[in-house]
């Protein structure tokens, strides 16, 4: 059965064997696709076509050919050109070969039922223990997460949820790591305590670098869809993830117990033992021993570092040699034709063109597929090197949240260089919350639910994915909303990558936005984790207020935004920042001044004081949570001259900003 929601789950209740027993009854039974398959708007093929030939032949060879392979995955490709089918299959690892084959089967008769005449498509089959995919172009070796879907358990914990919630992101971790140093099977399953059970895998295909990738996202997505549940499956076409409080999988049929450690490397039983030369001979034959073993043992020491280092050579070389292809295979999987995008933007003309950039401009696009794109065109101007650009789109590609926005891919022809992103059809953030109209359509549920997915956004960037990554030029105009009003950051043109246990950096060329920017990075160039939640800040009170970061006000001094709100804190007049559409008195009223409490914490002036984003996150989320006094923010303003400046008390530090406006912090 194709499954799309949660209703594939048997009765479980808490009776762990009859659970086991249904679930066993359910993944033999009839394998049947009751709900619609993923059919791809990717193009259509006649009946009697070559296409057609082609993929009748693939999918009537599926099943047998899965089973005879021991890693429950097949990938074939038969025809040429445009008539050229791809396809892939994969059985969850614990399967036996007959639950597989009758799997598979299921699938590819369904296929062409379910998705008559479309080239590609993608079904997940009885209980979501195989998968079929085909398509019309190559799907191999690239790690893709669209489509997906999730299906929770009905049924809620029980127990302590955060302690749950931890023993689980611990497990999976683990398994993660397990299933990505994978290489014809990329597949983990292991427990805890025998309480909490999980599995995850990824088609084999794909790197260690992108499972990993692709199976913390999934990771993340099951937090969203089956938090508080006793179970939970997230599929993505390369990966997926699975938890449940019983024993799900079975090892008899290939499945392993992650909590077992690999046995110690030895001696094997049939190995001879070394034995000691003889330490008693007599006369000129004991010195003649000794000179030998003088002479014999150095070089024979000497032959085998050698070796060892020889050895060592060529595992690294091997090991770059694959991770060069795997890097390859991905740029490839990435690239578009510059033709292509041209058509799709009616060659970047002005009526196509979204805004602009000091990195250049956006423009809208329609690929033949139908599918709406964004294409930023970097100006030409660029320092960056070709080598660097291609490794900051394989980051970018890489980062996978709901509320970043999705790299599609590149083009780099010419002088060209272009990025490809999802489009998203209601703009920038800036659009409405500075906008005479459009502020009205954000009443307080929607700014709140902007505030949080932006916070959720730069978590998963700063711990949650593999690379620390810091944004530095988070603001209102590189947050867009798509069609149901959901935060997506984009613009990582600036974004800096760490490792994991790195803090912060410095930097003598200063790129951001005024305004936004922390003081610690404008004035020294030093940036970090922190100098991306000073920008957060100062977004929460944008959103409250409904007011920019700065505006010249009746008397023409410059209001700063932060300085502002602190004065009206201490003044308890706080309720003045509230933007005038809100209802300042109402039942929101105790939430919009919990999030001016937040943004101020964001926004001190010393460093070390602001929150984290995992402890913003926790403080949006937990009203119950008492919340720290926050210290003044880092009072600054600016003027476009330092003479005649409107300013009554003392610059103690400057800095110049590109366009000539000279920045006064003062500490």
């Amino acid at each position: 059965m194709l499954i799309t929601s949660s209703d594939s789950y048997p009765m479980m209740g808490h009776h762990p064997n009859l659970v086991f027993l249904l679930y066993i009854i359910t993944r033999l039974g009839n394998l049947t696709y009751a709900q619609t398959p993923f059919c791809s708007n990717g193009g259509v093929y006649s009946t009697n076509s070559s296409y057609n030939n082609n993929l009748k032949h693939i999918l009537s060879s599926l099943p047998s050919n899965i089973i005879a392979t021991t890693s429950g995955f097949y990938n074939v490709t038969v025809g040429k050109d445009r008539d050229k089918v791809y396809a892939l299959s994969l059985c969850r690892r614990d399967l036996a070969s007959k639950d597989c084959y009758d799997c598979i089967n299921s699938a590819t008769k369904a296929a062409m039922e379910k998705c008559p005449n479309q080239k590609e498509a993608i079904l997940w089959g009885a209980g979501s223990i195989c998968m079929l995919r085909y398509s019309n172009r190559d799907i191999f070796g690239s790690m893709e997460v669209k489509p997906s879907f999730s299906m929770p358990n009905p049924n809620n914990i029980s127990t302590d949820l955060d302690k749950f919630n931890k023993t689980l992101h611990g497990l999976v971790g683990s398994l993660v790591e397990k299933a990505s140093l994978g290489s014809d099977v990329k597949f983990g399953a292991g427990s805890v305590n025998n309480s909490v059970y999980a599995l995850v895998q990824c088609t084999p295909d794909i790197s260690q670098d992108d499972c990993s990738v692709c199976l913390r996202g999934a990771l993340d997505e099951v937090s969203n869809c089956c938090g508080g549940k006793e179970g939970g499956r997230f599929f993505r076409p390369s990966c997926f993830v699975w938890f449940e409080l019983f024993k799900f999988y079975d090892d008899q049929f290939g499945g392993y117990d992650a909590s077992l450690s690999p046995p110690l490397l030895g001696n094997s039983p049939t190995e001879p033992a070394v034995t000691s030369p003889p330490t008693s001979v007599k006369g000129n034959k004991s010195s003649t021993s000794q000179t030998v073993i003088i002479i014999i043992v150095p070089i024979l020491g000497l032959v085998t570092l050698l070796a060892i280092g020889c050895a060592i050579l060529l595992y690294r070389r091997s090991r770059q040699g694959l991770h060069d292809n795997d890097r390859n295979k991905s740029l490839e999987s990435l690239q578009f034709d510059l033709r292509m995008i041209k058509e799709a933007t009616d060659d970047f003309s002005d009526a196509n063109k979204l805004g602009q950039g000091g990195f250049g401009s956006v423009y809208k696009g329609r690929l033949p597929n139908g599918q709406e794109i964004a294409v930023k065109r970097l100006s030409g101007h660029s320092n960056q090197g070709e080598e660097q650009f291609m490794n900051e789109i394989l980051l970018v590609a890489k980062l996978q949240h709901r509320n970043l926005v999705s790299l599609l891919g590149f083009c780099s022809e010419a002088s060209e260089r272009l990025l490809i992103y999802e489009f998203l059809g209601n703009g920038s953030l800036d659009h409405f919350i500075f906008d005479p109209i459009k502020h009205i359509e954000l009443n307080w549920e929607l700014r709140y639910k902007i505030i949080c997915g932006i916070a959720r956004g730069m978590l998963y960037l700063h711990e949650d994915s593999k690379h620390r990554v810091i944004h530095r030029d988070l603001k209102a105009s590189n947050v867009l909303l798509d069609e149901n009003m959901s935060p997506k950051i984009s613009d990582f043109g600036m974004a800096r990558m760490f490792v994991m246990d790195q803090s912060e950096a410095n930097t003598c060329r200063h790129m951001g936005t005024y305004g936004y920017m922390a003081p610690e990075y404008a004035l020294h160039g030093r940036f970090s984790v922190k100098s991306d939640v000073f920008s957060f800040g100062v977004l929460i009170l944008e959103l409250v207020s409904g007011k920019k970061n700065s505006w010249w006000d009746s008397s023409e001094d410059l209001v700063h935004l932060p300085s502002y709100t602190w004065k009206n804190w201490r003044e308890g007049t706080a309720l003045n920042l509230i933007d005038s559409t809100l209802d300042r008195e109402g039942s929101t009223s105790c939430e919009i001044m919990r999030c001016i409490h937040i943004g101020l914490l964001c926004v001190q002036e010393n460093v070390e004081q602001r929150p984290a984003m995992n402890s913003v996150v926790l403080m949006l989320t937990s009203h119950s949570m008492t919340l720290p006094v926050p210290s003044r923010p880092a009072f600054f303003m600016y003027n476009s001259t330092v003479a005649g400046s409107n300013s009554k008390e003392t610059e103690s530090e400057q800095s110049a900003a590109t366009d000539g406006t000279t920045y006064f912090f003062r500490t």
